[in-house]
């Protein structure tokens, strides 16, 4: 018996030890717009390492990442958080930069911040439109059109009073029922933010909807897009604003969810990737933004992910139709990145009751 008891003992210390040494290559993120868990890095490292910046989801990161790797043998260091800290990060880095990469985060947000960023033309730009890339200073480049649209809850809403424009999200029955980020920390809900005041096109008539939306809202803004269509879809809110890739998986899975396009008309600002001015891993980072850019990739995340492919040689996910269908509001992207400072400011304003 005692040596039964002790073989035990040392097949136990055995698995200890072996489960000790594993590891991760993936930092935790302080405020990810992810979702779920983000695996860890495999890669040897023999090509070299890049360190990549992404308020994109556990999913999306996880699949490109892990493509990258095994094609380059380039070994990624990941730091996950939201497009807003991300940026502030690589703002607060500029003497001595420790990202080489930041991938992901509306487009007008990486331009408000261009003067951080390297320029770099990439050989796929031939095949994007002009609208989706920086024509002037190539300091970033779309990877996806991002129509932003509302989505509901089909279990909480009745069709007959399912909304079907922005105005919509005035409707008293759904106080407190919106799911909405905050503006200051996600880059979708910046663009959706815009995309609102764009469509009311009178400023001073789209600064009296946003007050009268945030009074909507009841108080409940969230940290994070994530929480925007993961709400919906559990049932913990009604109505939310959010991306159309995110909300048609949902609708593909099965879940008890429907899209709208607002009647007013959307926009379809692209995520974005740009490469960190003075990076230290600066012809991986180069390699990165190619293999994002690439026919493959962008062929694989249309499928396995439901995104829009900034190439205009790749077709449309599933259950989507082309984006020409879709009315479109006359988006000022210049204002947008521009102005962004001021239009933030003016929502904190609104929200601390200004």
């Amino acid at each position: 018996m005692k040596k039964i008891l002790n073989a035990f003992l040392l097949a136990m210390l055995a698995f200890v030890l072996v489960a000790c040494g594993s590891g991760t290559n993936t930092q935790e993120p302080a405020s990810n717009d992810g979702q779920d868990e983000i695996q860890e890095s495999t890669a040897d490292g023999s090509g070299g390492t890049l360190t990549v910046y992404s308020p994109h989801p556990a999913e999306t990161i996880n699949l490109v990442i892990k493509e990258f790797e095994d094609a380059t043998d380039i070994k990624v260091e990941l730091v996950a958080a939201g497009t807003g800290e991300l940026l502030t990060r690589v703002s607060s880095e500029v003497d001595n930069p420790l990202g080489d990469v930041l991938w992901g985060g509306g487009a007008e947000s990486l331009a408000a911040f261009s003067e951080y960023f390297e320029p770099y033309q990439a050989t796929a730009l031939d095949v994007i439109d002009p609208s989706y890339y920086d024509n002037q200073g190539h300091t970033w480049t779309g990877e996806s059109p991002l129509p932003m649209v509302l989505m509901y809850n089909t279990d909480l809403v009745e069709e007959a009073n399912a909304p079907t424009s922005w105005a919509d999200v005035l409707k008293p029955e759904f106080k407190g029922q919106i799911a909405m980020a905050d503006p200051a920390k996600s880059g979708s809900a910046y663009t959706i933010l815009a995309t609102m005041l764009t469509a009311y096109q009178d400023q001073n008539e789209g600064w009296d909807f946003i007050r009268d939306f945030y009074e909507n809202l009841d108080g409940k803004v969230l940290g994070s897009s994530s929480g925007v269509y993961k709400g919906v879809a559990d049932g913990e809110y009604a109505v939310g604003l959010t991306l159309e890739k995110e909300a048609i998986k949902y609708v593909n899975s099965g879940a008890p969810v429907k899209l709208v396009y607002p009647s007013e008309g959307t926009s379809a600002v692209p995520d974005g990737v740009a490469i960190i001015k003075g990076a230290k891993n600066m012809d991986n980072a180069k390699e990165f933004v190619e293999f994002v850019l690439s026919k493959d990739t962008q062929t694989l995340m249309a499928k396995e992910l439901s995104r829009r492919s900034i190439r205009n040689d790749v077709e449309a996910p599933e259950g989507l139709g082309p984006l020409s269908d879709i009315k479109l509001v006359d988006y000022d992207f210049d204002w947008a990145s521009n102005e962004k400072e001021a239009i933030l400011e003016q929502w904190k304003n609104i929200v601390v009751g200004r």
